[in-house]
């Protein structure tokens, strides 16, 4: 009889120590600590490209660190941000796949039970030993779990549709109701709300707030935070060098932290300060020395030498003050920086009449955005609301009414599904992309902007290719991409998908003070709470588990 993987429940333990990984001659994580233990809800944060991502793959032990260890009592499950998929697979195997040991358990317990009935030698203890896997899975109830998982998340619940006709929001929410189903020690979650509704992130919430075990939960999604974390471990750089965990939620993260950043930079304006007065006194100390060797005609040998010493130790003694008042700076935070958007009043930029797209986007949509006006398009999963941003961009087709575009306008869409990540550099698909909008008349050559003006990228990982960047921090390049038209009409499709807190924080202040037009569909419940005073454009729903792609 196989042995199973059994949950440790109240025995549970996951940690880590002195955790170090490296990439590319590159520090990804350095010294993280973190022990989770059952009931213990961890939230990780930090800039794209912190590691939190390969924070999970250390603690699952699908990647190794470069130093540290991890220890792990109990089982768990990752839900990565990407699930590939191949043309055989239907939510049907997906689901007896997480599920496996629950079946085998039973499976087993039915060979048992036979076993016994049959008197064989050593069928008491296969029994026990069964019926005990069994329980501790509870394995009579895995199923039913799924089932009421996917229909909490609005998932697709036909057992026998291929995984690779659903798309990417789809397949997300078909994995996250298997790993809520299966009921593990640990649940390790990477940007678990990305592809949920309203009425999705309502259940998955409220599961998180139940799970018995432990939740490590990558996220960018503030209101998941605050509604679920009990500690958070933030991956940024520390006054000390390394990532610091913070208890009190996600609102003692929030102080704790802008406590700590505000002890750090008066500290080091402080040694700032001190720094520049040694390097004065340093000058004024090396300009006497220069003075002193040479004294006005008359000065007698002995008066000068005896001065020139002394002065020599004077500068010597001011550049070893310096040389010994090392200045620990704050890493300076990237700040977004959105380029100023053109706007042309009094004309109405964008416009649709009874728009509707078959299977798509059923009820009839209008709408009219001119420069500087602001639109939230509502609704759940399967509503319709990529689908009409699509048709507004000119990327689909209507199937029934129009649209209207102003002659010259520009506009562009961020969708939500970042694009194909390839080879080519980041600065060089940038600057490509530039290029080509002034050759082809879009933008005259003095309205380009750079992409280090942005402030979405540093130097380094705009020189490294894009299939090496963090999905957040390909999310980044694909915000630029947007903004570097200088539209006069910005269409976001979940906008906030994997971005970082400090950056979605920026990046709403700045879309209230922009002059351009802004239509974006969201479902970060926090998003939607700061742009609540935004006009609403309902679109309806159809029955959880209807969305098509794209919609």
């Amino acid at each position: 009889m196989p042995t199973l993987a059994l949950p440790a429940r109240a025995r549970a333990q996951l940690t880590c120590a002195g955790v170090r990984v490296e990439r590319g001659g590159r520090t990804v994580l350095h010294d993280v600590e973190l022990t989770v233990s059952p009931g213990m809800r961890c939230g990780v944060v930090g800039e794209n490209g912190r590691g939190k991502s390969t924070l999970l793959h250390v603690l699952a032990g699908t990647q190794a660190p470069d130093a540290g260890s991890v220890h792990r009592v109990g089982t768990l499950a990752l839900a990565e941000q990407e699930m590939p998929v191949d043309a055989e697979r239907t939510v049907g195997t997906l689901i007896d796949d997480h599920l496996a040991a629950a079946r085998t358990a039973l499976r087993q317990l039915d060979t048992g039970a036979a076993a016994l009935a049959d008197g064989l030698p050593g069928a008491d203890a296969a029994y026990a030993q069964a019926l005990e896997a069994a329980q501790a899975l509870d394995a009579w109830d895995a199923d039913r779990r799924v089932t009421v998982a996917l229909a909490g998340l609005g998932a697709v619940s036909d057992r026998d549709r291929p995984l690779h006709t659903l798309s990417v929001g789809q397949r997300y929410r078909v994995r996250l109701a298997c790993l809520l189903g299966a009921d593990d020690d640990f649940l390790l979650l990477d940007e678990p709300t990305n592809h949920l509704d309203l009425a999705g992130l309502g259940f998955l919430t409220a599961r998180l707030r139940a799970h018995a075990g432990g939740v490590v939960v990558v996220s960018h999604d503030r209101a998941l935070l605050a509604d679920v974390a009990t500690t958070v471990l933030d991956l940024d750089p520390s006054r000390a060098g390394r990532p610091r965990g913070y208890g009190g939620g996600y609102a003692g993260y929030r102080a704790g932290r802008a406590a700590e950043l505000a002890r750090w930079e008066a500290e080091y304006e402080l040694q700032q300060t001190e720094r520049q007065r040694l390097q004065q006194a340093l000058s004024e100390a090396q300009n006497r020395l220069t003075t002193g060797w040479r004294p006005a005609k008359g000065t007698d040998k002995h008066g000068r030498a005896t001065r020139a010493g002394a002065l020599v130790r004077s500068v010597h003694r001011r550049r070893s003050d310096l040389e010994r008042h090392q200045v620990t700076a704050p890493e300076p935070p990237r700040r977004f920086a959105l380029p100023e958007l053109p706007s042309r009043p009094g004309t109405v930029l964008l416009g649709a009449a009874g728009v509707t797209v078959p299977g798509r986007l059923d009820r009839p949509a209008d709408l009219a955005v001119s420069s500087g006006d602001r639109l939230v398009v509502t609704g759940p999963n399967g509503a319709g609301k990529s689908t009409l941003l699509s048709v507004l961009a000119g990327r689909l087709a209507p199937g029934t009414g129009r649209v209207h575009r102003a002659p010259t306008v520009r506009l562009h869409l961020l969708g939500q599904e970042t694009q194909r990540a390839g080879a080519q550099r980041a600065y060089d698909l940038y600057q490509a992309h530039t290029a080509r909008l002034v050759s082809a008349g879009v933008l005259a050559a003095d309205e380009v902007v750079g992409l280090g003006a942005l402030g979405l990228l540093d130097a380094y990982d705009a020189g490294r290719p894009v299939a090496e960047l963090s999905m957040g921090q390909q999310r980044r390049r694909d915000l630029a991409l947007a903004l570097a038209a200088r539209p006069h009409v910005l269409l976001l499709d979940e906008p906030t998908n994997h971005l970082s807190i400090a950056l979605v924080d920026e990046l709403t202040e700045a879309l209230r003070a922009t002059a351009a037009a802004v239509v974006l569909a969201t479902h970060d419940r926090q998003l939607q709470r700061d742009l609540a005073d935004w006009p609403k454009l309902p679109l309806g729903g159809r029955p959880a588990g209807g969305e098509v792609v794209g919609g």
